[in-house]
């Protein structure tokens, strides 16, 4: 085995002080570009590997961040991790990621992991029954957290989240406008943060429409094309069916559309469909189609700052921060649709 490259041998190779390419490697600014450059080609070619270990017992950071979320294949947490990331590596911090599948002792097992790293601190979407005093028990370990998507009652740590009951309220608004009086809402359930304003906005939204709620509208499920799909059979034996579904999300929404031409209907002509989180697929869909943009980005960026100014005890916690929905209005309900008790396969 080769001897192992060190700070010291890069300093003898340039001609530098140890100090000086320490500082270089770490990107310090008192060291002048041109020489941070030579230094790290140096690294670089001679193979040295940055000891992180050794770096956290100098500094008592690790450098790394933990990232827990429920369903990376969904593009909406794929939207907020890419804004996370951009967020962190602008402080050179490193994030280990976790898929938690909403299994509470997975994600109670990586909780434990960066706590055995030494991690600097968790983002985290918590899984279905977390309690507050998981997030309690990492916090008093000196793992700060911050919330992402779903809030915990009683966490007392700051949550960034879309403002999803307003976010729900302008689908269900927009369908009304359009004539609709028979609205289904299709996924997500009560047992998530989410689920419990999404519906909450929902049913505002009817009531304030003078439009009476019935148990059978609304169709609850997981937030997946999957569920989407087999929402559909449920929705088409609703008696006097709903000419409209405003779906919990964009994956449930397409899920249904595709359903919806199985059973030979035509999504935005014989039934009008919303979304929510305005993926990118969303509009390119057949039809293109309606949702609620959800600010994920922005979630994911928000989130990432306000944990290194934690980390910089530069900021406090506890606050939920909504942040503002909006409606993309495309082709999944194109058609205003008269109030009157014809068949749903007939367009205005």
């Amino acid at each position: 085995m080769g001897q192992k490259v060190k700070l010291s041998t890069i300093a003898d190779a340039l001609g530098l002080s140890t100090a000086t390419v320490s500082l270089a490697l770490r990107d310090s600014p008192l060291v002048a570009e041109v020489t941070r450059e030579r230094i790290k080609e140096e690294a670089r070619t001679s193979g040295y590997i940055y000891n992180r270990r050794a770096a956290s017992l100098r500094t008592s950071k690790s450098g790394i961040v933990g990232v827990c979320v429920h369903d990376i294949m969904n593009p909406f947490f794929g939207e907020i991790l890419k804004s996370i990331e951009d967020e962190l590596d602008r402080h050179r911090q490193t994030f280990i990621l976790c898929n938690h599948y909403d299994e509470l002792q997975k994600q109670r097992s990586f909780v434990d992991t960066m706590l055995q790293l030494g991690a600097d601190g968790l983002i985290m979407s918590p899984a279905i029954g977390t309690p507050a005093t998981d997030i309690h028990l990492a916090e008093e370990n000196d793992l700060p957290c911050v919330l992402i998507a779903r809030t915990v009652e009683g966490s007392g740590v700051t949550s960034f989240r879309g403002d999803d009951s307003y976010g729900m309220s302008l689908s269900v608004d927009h369908l009304i406008a359009r004539g609709h009086r028979r609205i289904a809402m299709i996924g997500g359930t009560e047992a998530t943060s989410t689920g419990r304003e999404r519906e909450k906005g929902y049913r505002r939204a009817l009531e304030t429409a003078g439009i009476d709620f019935r148990p059978e509208w609304r169709i609850a499920g997981p937030r997946s094309r999957h569920s989407g799909f087999d929402a559909t059979q449920t929705f088409l034996a609703i008696e006097d069916r709903p000419t409209a579904a405003c779906c919990f999300s964009d994956l449930v929404a397409l899920g249904f559309m595709y359903g919806l031409s199985r059973a030979g209907l035509r999504p935005g002509v014989d039934i009008a469909v919303t979304g929510y989180d305005d993926i990118d697929e969303a509009a390119i869909a057949m039809p293109p189609l309606t949702t609620v943009a959800n600010g994920q980005s922005e979630v994911g960026q928000r989130a990432a700052a306000a944990l290194l100014a934690r980390l910089q005890g530069t900021a406090g916690s506890g606050v939920v921060e909504l942040i503002t929905p909006e409606l993309k209005v495309r082709q999944s309900c194109a058609f205003d649709w008269p109030d009157r008790r014809s068949s749903p396969t007939e367009p205005s």
